[in-house]
């Protein structure tokens, strides 16, 4: 065999290695500036962060929340307001939950951090029977701890990992379960009426956290409770929403962008659309009647008015962060 000719063979997949991981890298940073750029932009659309804040971000230990973390610190690395960031992590006591993993890598980051241990995962097994759904009454407990921190800490903002898919999957568990119009609000006010809870990552689909986590390589913790449940409805609806999105491309973001396109009038909820009171006006409206139109007002996913539509670019407060190039 002619040696030149080996040496050839040796160096082809090396060099293809090196460009697999030049190829990776780009799309790794890519992606980065993307959830930059819409986490900037739900924080400026909802008002989520102002100067001064403290934020207050609950780490979980899962992809979402290590995202939520990582997104923000360098948002606030490039706001031209300072806020601060302090992670907490509610130490549940679940059985073989590693406990330095969360410390370990906060020191790493030079995150400032709290874990607060409470062993609320005794008190949802002793109250919950095997079989049934542990969620509801996880979150009350694990809200009430969270509160109370965010109170000892100082906390003027409460940020969750909640992202896009969540929210609409809690719209339509509203919907096909509660007979209810209701999802996750990106800004509340906290059922104690003494905090508010942000939610950063609205605008960002989980498929894009899920490769964010493999690019950054955070160290998940898995979830002994809600995450080992399989005969949740909320898992139902994602499977649902994950259908749609294969068989029908835009269809989840068109349902996603219904949430902020509101029509009272159109709907059957007296409370937001004074319907007794309505008289005709003699004035015009083309939207007026639209609802009775057969077939869907477009067949592309829903944009945003261009013309008023903030710029792809994301503000803090009143502040605006250095714009992010593709």
């Amino acid at each position: 065999m002619n040696p030149l000719s080996a040496g050839t063979c040796a160096a082809a997949p090396a060099g293809e290695g090196r460009r697999r991981q030049r190829r990776s890298a780009f799309e790794g940073r890519k992606l980065e500036k993307r959830l930059v750029r819409l986490t900037g932009q739900a924080v400026s659309d909802y008002g989520m962060i102002g100067a001064g804040d403290r934020v207050m971000v609950c780490l979980s230990g899962g992809k979402d929340s290590y995202a939520l973390l990582d997104i923000l610190r360098i948002l606030r690395a490039r706001a031209p307001l300072s806020f601060e960031l302090i992670a907490v992590n509610l130490d549940q006591k679940q059985p073989g939950f590693p406990a330095n993993v969360l410390p370990d890598y906060l020191r790493e980051q030079g995150v400032p951090f709290r874990i607060e241990t409470q062993d609320t995962y005794a008190i949802v097994r002793r109250l919950i029977p095997d079989g049934k759904t542990t969620c509801s009454l996880c979150s009350r407990l694990r809200r009430g701890v969270l509160y109370r921190v965010a109170s000892e800490l100082g906390a003027t903002k409460i940020a969750l990992g909640h992202h896009r898919d969540d929210i609409l999957g809690t719209f339509f568990l509203n919907l096909f379960y509660g007979g209810r119009i209701k999802a996750m609000a990106p800004k509340l006010v906290s059922d104690d009426g003494r905090h508010v809870v942000i939610r950063p990552l609205a605008y960002i689909p989980e498929a894009d956290l899920e490769r964010y986590a493999q690019t950054k390589r955070f160290p998940i913790i898995p979830c002994n409770l809600c995450g080992s449940q399989e005969n949740l409805k909320r898992k139902q609806v994602q499977q649902m929403l994950a259908e749609w999105q294969r068989r029908f491309p835009g269809r989840v973001e068109n349902a996603f962008h219904a949430l902020a396109r509101v029509t009272p009038s159109h709907l059957l909820d007296r409370s937001l659309f004074d319907f007794p009171g309505l008289q005709p006006t003699g004035i015009a409206d083309p939207e007026g009647d639209i609802a009775f139109d057969e077939g869907p007002a477009s067949a592309e996913p829903a944009q945003a008015d261009p013309s008023t539509a903030e710029p792809p670019h994301a503000a803090l407060g009143s502040a605006r962060i250095r714009p992010i190039a593709e």
